[in-house]
């Protein structure tokens, strides 16, 4: 059984759509063993909660400096002794020493279709306007593995999802998680479980 621990910093709609998946039989052989954010007032935590998964927040706010974060972060993960680490909606840059530790271990969904509009400050709403700004007629989501780059690291699945001509950043943020971010993750989950087609 895969122990699967969820990251996530805000709602937990890739969360949930996770752990309905789970329920499904659409995810086999893993389970959610913990989920952490960095936000205390996360929804995702009650998310879990409400589902009797461990939930933990681990809010910079708590403490001094960064390297004092990043150190007791790294000690919630380790007690949890997670096979895969999965950053659902996760605003945090991952420490070093994290990535370094969880290599080959560690994935995230990112609301485009990598390597368009990514990298340092494309998250959330602005992945969307970018898109729109730019013209696009398609974009998507991406599951990718996580390494030391911002995502940089290998693809594991992608999907496209159309561009309307009336979209919003809003409408469109909608359409990609409904069409293309909550199908894929539990998708690459369900792979990296069942060693299907991924390395």
């Amino acid at each position: 059984m895969l122990r699967v621990c969820v990251c996530v910093s805000g709602g937990g709609t890739n969360l949930q759509a996770i752990m309905d998946a789970i329920d499904a039989g659409k995810i086999t052989n893993a389970e959610i063993v913990q989920v952490i954010s960095n936000n205390k007032n996360a929804y995702a935590l009650e998310r879990a909660r409400n589902k009797g998964i461990a939930a933990t927040a681990v809010s910079p706010k708590d403490f001094a400096d960064r390297a004092l974060f990043n150190e007791a972060f790294l000690a919630c993960l380790d007690e949890t002794k997670p096979d895969l680490i999965v950053l659902a909606g996760f605003l945090v840059v991952l420490p070093p020493m994290m990535i370094e530790k969880y290599e080959g271990r560690i994935i995230n969904i990112h609301p485009s279709l990598i390597p368009s509009f990514c990298g340092k400050g494309f998250y959330g709403l602005k992945v969307h306007e970018a898109a729109l700004a730019r013209g696009v007629k398609i974009t998507g989501a991406t599951v990718h593995y996580v390494d030391a780059g911002t995502d940089t690291g290998p693809i594991i699945l992608q999907k496209a999802v159309e561009v309307q001509p009336d979209d919003t950043p809003e409408i469109l943020q909608k359409r990609v998680m409904e069409q293309a971010e909550w199908q894929i993750l539990p998708q690459a989950i369900d792979m990296i479980a069942n060693k299907k087609g991924v390395s």
